[in-house]
């Protein structure tokens, strides 16, 4: 069975990858721990910080991968304590967060348990670019290959 895509239109070209990332996101949204907060620093400062109590440094591991931030945690069990009550698990976790285009990671830091990565999102300049038209005999000649290629017409030349 092949799956409807939300993307499937002759008009939006180029728009798959946008289909990949909800795809992602859909995979990820369910995951509860650790909490985390998004804030809007500035304009163009975004803030993620997560609580990672009892969390150390060296715990902790930050990635990109393919537009995508993930935060790790592995804590290590101490073999030589002897609990009587255990009520905070040494877990592990897997967090991740989809970036847009061009989202720099800028810094991290971990203070009092929690775990805040700044992101810069770059200031986006609208261009405008104006592309020359050739008539199709002179496409035609600019080509040094030798390839076959179809005219405007519809006739083939090589």
């Amino acid at each position: 069975m092949s799956r409807l895509s939300l993307f499937n239109s002759p008009l939006l070209l180029g728009f798959d990858h946008f289909e990949r990332t909800l795809d992602r996101i859909s995979k990820t949204g369910s995951e509860g721990y650790p909490p985390y907060n998004i804030e809007q620093v500035s304009d163009e400062a975004l803030r993620i910080t997560l609580a990672v109590a009892g969390f150390a440094i060296d715990d902790l591991e930050i990635q990109i991968e393919d537009n995508q931030l993930v935060v790790r945690g592995r804590q290590k069990d101490d073999p030589d304590r002897i609990y009587l009550h255990r009520g905070i698990a040494a877990r592990q976790f897997q967090k991740g967060f989809v970036l847009a285009e061009g989202i720099e990671v800028t810094g991290a830091s971990l203070d009092n348990g929690l775990l805040s990565i700044d992101l810069q999102r770059p200031k986006v300049e609208p261009q405008v670019r104006t592309v020359p038209i050739k008539k199709a005999a002179q496409r035609l000649s600019d080509r040094q290959d030798g390839a076959t290629e179809i005219a405007v017409t519809g006739s083939v030349k090589s």
